[in-house]
């Protein structure tokens, strides 16, 4: 067969997307499509924030439908959404209350306890997985504590991307990469750890054995009634969009550039020791077996709250407006936690500056210009930090996601960094869905193999990095561990 169609479902936190690929075997062109976009937020539901599930659902299957009405013939299909949260279901298969998002506060003190009670490095030791606040190991822990009647009605946890591929496909499948960010994977056996997952009260028979990349689930039936496979696909959208970085070799670091960013470097082995758990570095899973070396900063959360707040509809003319403005005047810690939800983020921002005596950032652009800037130093403090760990310097940082257009950002990150950036592709996340289906397809051989059609098919823009800028020379006096907490270390 010369063409497949393969069709990625991409969630992320605040939008969806089901997108139709095209691919030429026979040239090794590949094309994307949009053919269904929706709105993804948060609702307060009995005093949790959650996910309106069924909506998603809803729209997952409406654009769907749309690629089978227009007559074209599915080859496969895959789903790629945020990590971390999940869906219960009762005996029969049943929804089991809405998943809570984590960006509830219900998880405050929560990992507080499991350092007490179980210590840091063991649970490092486990899982080799960051300390996050919100991870499902703390989740599950304030599920089965203070809500233990709905506990008593679950049998089955799904993460979300497989809760979708289950609702198409009636079979139930736990996929590895989105499986690591739980933080209750054990990193030796890359099964459950049965300590990890004992101290939450989850019961281990809510979940089966992660499976890796490139198995099929089970069949979408469509309208017209052809049986088109699900593809577990890297089913954390980190992880899919890893894939479709076409990293150059393995001086090159990745940084995927959305409401979160997450900046690291593939390896063959993790890294456990003292020093990543001071650093608080993630080795989360990978395709082909591959870890995925990063740490999670907050990212453009903060301005799409910003946008949101005040109402700014032309982000191109507050780009603008920001580059005119002087580098460096305002400055904050983008990953203290006090930004994963306030609710107001410009205040929380101003108020931030203020407490470390700094001009207060009040217009449009000084707010935005804030954020990027403390963005970009950021950015450079952890490539630094992932130097380090690895012993190495790296030549190379790939920038991929929704965050690779704006080219602000990708010449503050290229000056403070002091290395050349590589900007795009856009839909990295929809790319290496795509690219896991191709070769679960037997359309290619391996990543690398896909990496060759991604830079083939897919203009790169490059950055220089000026180390005359006004961000390079502040980069030495930008110390983010003394200027307030690093997120959840």
């Amino acid at each position: 067969m010369t063409f497949r169609h393969c069709v990625a479902v991409d969630l992320g936190a605040s939008s969806g997307r089901v997108m139709l690929a095209r691919y030429d075997s026979k040239h090794r062109t590949l094309t994307l499509r949009e053919i269904h976009r929706f709105v993804n937020c948060l609702q307060k539901t009995d005093g949790f924030d959650t996910w309106d599930i069924d909506s998603l659902e809803k729209d997952i299957r409406l654009g769907l439908k749309k690629v089978c009405n227009e007559g074209i013939l599915i080859d496969s299909i895959g789903i790629d959404t945020w990590g971390v949260d999940y869906v219960l279901l009762d005996k029969q298969g049943q929804r089991v209350g809405l998943p809570v998002s984590y960006r509830d506060n219900r998880t405050t003190g929560i990992m507080s306890q499991a350092l007490v009670q179980i210590g840091k490095s063991e649970i490092y030791r486990r899982s080799g997985i960051q300390f996050l606040p919100f991870n499902t190991i703390y989740q599950l822990r304030a599920l089965t504590k203070q809500q233990p009647e709905l506990t008593a009605q679950v049998a089955h946890a799904l993460l979300m991307p497989d809760y979708f591929s289950y609702r198409l496909t009636g079979e139930m499948n736990w996929e590895y990469t989105n499986a690591t960010t739980t933080q209750l994977v054990n990193i030796n056996t890359d099964d459950w750890d049965e300590t990890l997952l004992t101290w939450t009260g989850a019961k281990k028979s809510w979940f089966g054995r992660p499976s890796h990349p490139g198995n099929v689930i089970g069949d979408w039936i469509c309208p017209q009634g052809n049986r088109i496979p699900v593809v577990a696909v890297a089913s954390h959208d980190t992880a899919s969009a890893v894939i479709a970085s076409p990293l150059a070799n393995k001086h090159s670091a990745y940084l995927s550039s959305g409401t979160w960013s997450l900046m690291g470097f593939e390896s063959k082995m993790p890294y456990t020791t003292d020093e990543a758990l001071a650093a608080n570095i993630t080795n989360e899973g990978g395709a082909e077996g591959r870890y995925r070396v990063l740490k999670n900063i907050m990212g453009l959360w903060l301005l799409q709250r910003v946008l949101k707040e005040r109402r700014i509809t032309d982000l191109p003319a507050l780009i603008a407006q920001t580059e005119a403005l002087p580098a460096c005047r305002f400055l904050i810690n983008p990953n203290d936690d006090r930004f994963i939800n306030p609710d107001d983020m410009s205040a929380e921002i101003q108020a931030a500056c203020r407490e470390t005596d700094q001009p207060v950032p009040v217009s449009d652009a000084e707010l935005a210009r804030c954020i990027f800037d403390s963005l970009a130093l950021l950015y450079a403090d952890i490539l630094h930090e992932l130097a380090n760990l690895r012993g190495e310097k790296f030549t190379q940082l790939h920038i991929v996601g929704g965050g690779c257009q704006n080219a602000l950002l990708n010449q503050l990150c290229a000056d403070a960094c002091g290395i050349r950036v590589m900007a795009g592709p856009v839909e990295a996340s929809t790319l290496g869905n795509i690219g896991i289906q191709l070769m679960t397809l037997d359309e290619l051989n391996n990543v690398d193999d896909f990496r060759q059609v991604i830079s083939a098919n897919y203009d790169l823009t490059t950055y220089i990095p000026n180390p005359d800028s006004e961000i390079a020379r502040h980069v030495a006096q930008f110390q983010p561990k003394r200027q307030t907490k690093e997120l959840c270390a």
